[in-house]
């Protein structure tokens, strides 16, 4: 089953370059469909089928990752990019998002609000029915006060549950030195309203609900690839 997922996630990948053309920037995303994304574009270099790119990465792997491939890279400026490529935890039918499972949803969200046209790739298990079905929220928050931030995110919203995002016994820790909390919400009936309420907790630097973001979707499944647009 994991075989086919890296199949679909590669089929959805490719699907989303073929909207990328020579003398565009383009927002390189992060995690494992992204990553795809990124092969693909360093091959369509090197094989001189694509000129003139620059690529804007989300994450320090996916500069790592970019720069193995051979795409020039860039800090985000203000002209934004012309097209982003990342992928998501979630789908809901409206092409609302929940990501940033990764820890890079700081750095997601900021390439992909300046983004002409930001297109989704994913694998079919990423569509639900409702936000929250099978994933929590990532939040990015400050590392000090911490415990304080981590209290009023959890007085946010009924029966919602906040805790520090741990790995091998220690905080996570984003690219940008802050900690991720994990937030449970049984079914986000409104994700703007939710989105709001938690980044008005002061010490969040940013959430992994993505509203209003996504243009177009590339979901690949046993049926091929199919493509949601707003």
């Amino acid at each position: 089953m994991s075989e086919n997922l890296e199949h679909f996630k590669n089929l959805a990948a490719l699907e989303a370059v073929k909207l990328v053309k020579s003398g565009m920037t383009v927002g390189l995303g992060t995690g494992s469909t992204a990553k795809y994304a990124i092969l693909e574009i360093g091959r369509l270099i090197a094989d001189r089928k694509l000129m003139d790119i620059k690529g804007v990465p989300t994450s320090v792997a996916s500069e790592k990752l970019a720069l193995e491939v051979g795409i020039p890279l860039m800090e985000l400026s203000a002209a934004g990019v012309d097209i982003a490529i990342d992928g998501a935890d979630e789908i809901d039918p409206n092409l609302e998002l929940i990501k940033g499972m990764g820890g890079a949803l700081v750095r997601e969200k900021l390439v992909e609000f300046n983004a002409k046209k930001f297109v989704v790739v994913a694998d079919h298990t990423k569509l639900v029915p409702y936000l929250g079905y099978k994933s929590a929220v990532p939040v990015e928050i400050m590392r000090w006060g911490y415990r304080a931030t981590i209290n009023q995110l959890a007085s946010v919203a009924h029966q919602l549950e906040a805790r520090l995002w741990m790995k091998d016994g220690e905080p996570v820790v984003t690219d940008n030195g802050n900690y991720l909390v994990s937030c449970t919400v049984r079914e986000i009936l409104n994700p703007r309203e939710l989105d709001a309420k938690l980044r008005h907790v002061p010490g969040v630097v940013g959430t992994g609900l993505f509203v209003g973001y996504a243009n177009i979707a590339f979901v690949a499944g046993e049926n091929g690839v199919e493509r949601f647009s707003r």
